[in-house]
């Protein structure tokens, strides 16, 4: 880990803002695994956004604001969140959504095979289409014009803008992880 964990304690005017606004987020939405230490840390990609609020304050809006009301059905937004961290090999990122996506009822053999950068053969219609989305996405290049009418057809558009922008934020998040090299927490599984 490149940024050691800041302690509440020491936080800055600016970054106690961030933290709290990011604290009730996070106890709010993102349920099932370690995001806050004992001592109120935050850890994943949380702490050097709060380190850097300059660049994680906009970036925790678009957190909120595809964590609120989401459109689609949340085993398609897992699959599509699991593809691009196994792209790029975030370590938090797939520690963090295999705890969600089991909550979420993906059974473990699918998620296994995401995970492993493969696509399963048993995925629903939807969770297809999201796959199909985010690894295309993640590939580079200009998404595909039938993977996008597919979307369309089954999300509508306002649930593909959800689909794309999903992927895209997981890209920022895994970046963000692995360019400060965030580990998955002490004593979690894998560890």
């Amino acid at each position: 880990m490149r940024l050691p964990l800041l302690s509440p304690s020491e936080l800055s005017p600016e970054q106690r803002h961030l933290y709290d606004d990011m604290r009730k987020g996070i106890e709010t939405n993102f349920k099932g695994f370690t995001a806050i230490s004992p001592s109120g840390q935050l850890e994943g990609p949380w702490n050097p956004w709060l380190r850097f609020p300059k660049f994680g304050k906009p970036v925790w809006e678009l957190v909120k604001a595809l964590s609120a009301s989401p459109s689609l059905p949340r085993p398609v937004r897992e699959v599509a969140i699991l593809v691009t961290g196994a792209h790029f090999k975030a370590a938090y990122e797939i520690y963090a959504h295999v705890l969600i996506a089991e909550l979420r009822g993906i059974p473990d053999e699918k998620i296994a095979t995401i995970t492993a950068g493969q696509r399963p053969t048993d995925l629903t219609r939807e969770e297809a289409i999201a796959y199909d989305m985010a690894s295309a996405l993640v590939s580079g290049g200009v998404l595909p014009g039938l993977i996008y009418q597919q979307s369309v057809a089954q999300f509508g558009l306002d649930g593909t803008a959800e689909l794309i922008s999903l992927v895209g934020l997981y890209c920022m998040v895994s970046v963000t992880l692995n360019g400060y090299d965030v580990p998955i927490p002490e004593g979690s599984p894998g560890k």
